[in-house]
């Protein structure tokens, strides 16, 4: 249904990382949702009505809160659609993860709320009455629900929505947990065991389970998460086959909501090449990456001597001597600074964010081997995290 609607409704649906076809996507999806969770609601709630059951009413109340929390993503779609403005120069993306934490938030409250009325009626256990009515509706409410999952999970994974996945899960939360509460009114109908409130309890701390999972898949991306490793290696790819460009490093992501991403990196060319057509190939590359992958990227070129024998033998043997320390450790912006008593050999590392020796550790190591090619050596080294790792 959803991609039916959406080829109908949505102009360019097949353009996902367009900021106007995620809005419009987001606000399908949310409407839809609205739709199906209060139809749910009344389905369920009439039906926990008939049977007397507080796991089958507390799976109704769950739906409604799953109904306002469409709402809260289809608002914080719009919202995060907005332009920039003098306030927020970088856009009002983020508003999607906070939607996204809302939704969690209401899952944790709604799994809490649960878990009190369960207990009571464990405590003051009563009769449970199944009708043939309820199993139809809790059986359509299991199907619907997996098929709200199964479209929020694809639209999340097309668009590269938290909020979306959020959605997912809780969906996928529900319906296992409209499951138990199935199977626990098939075995009050044909055993004389009364498990409605210990099934409403399990459903309540899974339902808690999940919440906590969503809130963490939101809350990443607000705290500052490492970028997506397919993004990393497309900046890669679409940097690297420019011909003028030997390496690249200090590579930085900034997310300010999806759609809204601006990278930061360090090209190296070749020191003998024209200045003018290397500025050149570095403004063609950061509008190819803009173009490819809807991001502002900035690009500081770093020239660097390839052709000179002895930067080329020296920069071979501090990267032999780097390498039999920790092979994960890569070395950029090499050159010979020489002078009349010594010769400084100055570049950087990259490490992993987490590595088992200190940078004053590693740089001492490092110093010390490169005094045994000569005494006459000395290293300047400047330590950087590698801050694109998953």
């Amino acid at each position: 249904m959803i991609t039916f609607l959406a080829r109908h409704f949505i102009r360019g649906y097949d353009q996902p990382d367009s900021p106007d076809v995620r809005k419009a996507y987001g606000t399908l999806c949310g409407a839809v949702g609205i739709f199906l969770n209060l139809l749910l609601f009344a389905g369920k709630f009439f039906a926990g009505l008939l049977s007397n059951s507080i796991a089958i009413t507390a799976d109704a109340f769950n739906n409604l809160s799953d109904a306002g929390s469409s709402v809260v993503t289809l608002i914080g779609f719009q919202l995060a659609g907005q332009k920039p403005d003098l306030e927020h120069p970088f856009g009002h993306g983020r508003i999607e993860y906070l939607s996204g934490l809302a939704v969690s938030v209401a899952i944790l409250v709604m799994a809490v709320e649960l878990i009190q009325s369960s207990f009571s009626k464990i405590l003051h256990p009563e009769a449970v009455d199944f009708q043939v009515l309820t199993a139809a509706i809790l059986a359509a409410s299991i199907g619907v629900k997996l098929y709200m999952a199964y479209y929020n999970r694809s639209t999340g994974n097309r668009i590269h929505s938290a909020a979306m996945k959020a959605t997912a899960t809780d969906s996928l939360s529900d319906a296992l947990a409209t499951s138990v509460v199935f199977a626990t009114s098939l075995i009050g109908k044909f055993t004389p065991l009364n498990i409605d409130g210990w099934c409403g309890l399990i459903v309540g701390f899974f339902i808690l389970y999940a919440g906590f999972s969503a809130a963490k898949d939101t809350l990443n991306p607000l705290l500052g998460q490492a970028p997506d490793p397919e993004f990393i290696q497309s900046i890669r790819q679409i940097t690297l086959a420019h011909p003028e460009i030997l390496s690249i490093h200090d590579l930085l992501v900034h997310d300010y909501g999806p759609g809204r991403k601006i990278i930061s990196l360090h090209c190296e060319v070749p020191a003998s090449g024209n200045i003018l057509e290397l500025h050149d190939a570095i403004d063609n590359i950061e509008r190819e990456l803009s173009e490819k992958l809807h991001c502002e990227a900035v690009i500081h070129m770093d020239p660097v001597q390839n052709e000179d024998p002895e930067t080329i033998r020296l920069k071979s043997r501090v990267l032999e001597i780097i390498r039999s320390i920790d092979p994960v450790i890569s070395m950029h912006d090499f050159r010979i600074v020489k002078g009349p008593t010594h010769s400084n050999l100055i570049f950087d590392i990259v490490i992993p964010m987490k590595f088992s020796m200190t940078p004053e550790e590693l740089t001492q190591a490092i110093d010390q081997a490169v005094k045994k090619i000569s005494p006459d050596y000395y290293t300047v080294i400047n330590v950087d995290r590698d801050y694109t790792e998953a």
